[in-house]
């Protein structure tokens, strides 16, 4: 069992990225990969969970991948891979539905928003939860980034782990959460109270990752404020101003505080001008090499590369599980 400081984590190839995946999860990625070993997959056997094109999927497969690259992930610090490419997911993945209690998935706040109101809905939208628990379990993850909608999974993880541990004996490491103070949930720019989703029929209320300059001014002059004019960060009173200071932290990497500071007394205007410069300098080099990499031999190279590391790996753990649970295996 490895005792390193290991992280995994990954973006879901569901559609196309809003800033708030380079805030919440990108820009998280690029930092934790010069404090742990780091495992960045493109989790794509849960996008399937809902019916999806085949086209599109291997596509925004490919996007997500490209995104890590662009954003600055180093392949040769981290590995990247695809999900699929690693059949150990889904073999763990079932071993762990041999352990979730029925009462435990039926309780998965996700599965009920997901499945609210649908007539057909796969029975994998309902385990998925364990497949999760898998993808952590099989690389000995200790740390894992999430947001809010997932600390219940990863607190299922947990217990999924202790209890396979005190059945089998000592087989996995139990991850402990790294909760991200701010950018954990971007805002819709139209409605503080709604996370910023492509779904949202208002399409400013959301900034794609490629969308252009002159889109990016746009819709930050038409985000939703207050009327008290004063750029000050208080999530209760303030929630609209808020999440554009959250933004503007993120992607300038300053404080909160620093942002206050510097647009005192100035005015709602002023602040969203360079909020939208401030995004824009940052996303322009990203959408550059997005471009460049996205459908290259180079991208096949990394993802090939990083299939290769994340079955080395994964298949250690799986092969511990096994034995653990009585299969017979042959090393």
């Amino acid at each position: 069992m490895s005792t390193s400081k290991r992280i995994l984590s990954g973006i879901k190839p569901s559609g196309d990225l809003n800033i708030g995946g380079y805030a919440g999860a990108l820009s998280q990625f690029v930092k934790f990969q010069h404090e742990f070993e780091s495992f960045f997959f493109v989790p794509d056997l849960h996008a399937v969970t809902v019916a999806q094109d085949p086209k599109e999927l291997h596509q925004r497969s490919r996007e997500i991948a490209a995104y890590y690259v662009a954003a600055g992930i180093d392949p040769e610090k981290s590995t990247i891979f695809l999900q699929s490419q690693v059949p150990a997911h889904a073999e763990l993945g079932w071993i762990m539905e041999t352990q979730a209690h029925f009462g435990e998935l039926n309780r998965m706040t996700q599965f009920k928003e997901k499945s609210d109101g649908k007539e057909g809905v796969s029975a994998s939208l309902f385990t998925y939860p364990a497949l999760m628990a898998s993808d952590i379990l099989l690389y000995q993850a200790t740390h894992v980034p999430v947001g809010e909608d997932q600390t219940q999974h990863l607190e299922l993880t947990r217990d999924l782990a202790n209890r396979f541990n005190s059945r089998f004996g000592q087989t996995f490491i139990v991850p402990e959460a790294i909760v991200q103070d701010i950018g954990c949930r971007v805002m819709g720019l139209d409605d503080p109270h709604k996370k910023m989703s492509k779904s949202n029929p208002n399409q400013a209320s959301y900034i794609l990752m490629l969308d252009e300059p002159a889109a990016i001014r746009k819709k930050f002059s038409r985000a939703v404020t207050d009327s008290d004019g004063q750029v000050r960060y208080d999530w209760e009173s303030k929630p609209a101003v808020s999440n554009l200071i959250e933004l503007y932290s993120l992607f300038a990497e300053v404080s909160t505080e620093d942002v206050e500071r510097r647009f005192d007394g100035q005015g709602y205007g002023a602040f969203k001008k360079e909020l939208a410069e401030v995004v824009i300098a940052k996303l322009q080099p990203i959408q550059q090499r997005f471009h460049e990499i996205v459908n290259s031999p180079e991208l096949d190279e990394i993802l090939k590369r990083g299939a290769r590391k994340a079955n080395e790996e994964a298949g250690k753990t799986l092969l511990a599980a096994k034995k653990a649970m009585g299969f017979v295996t042959f090393d």
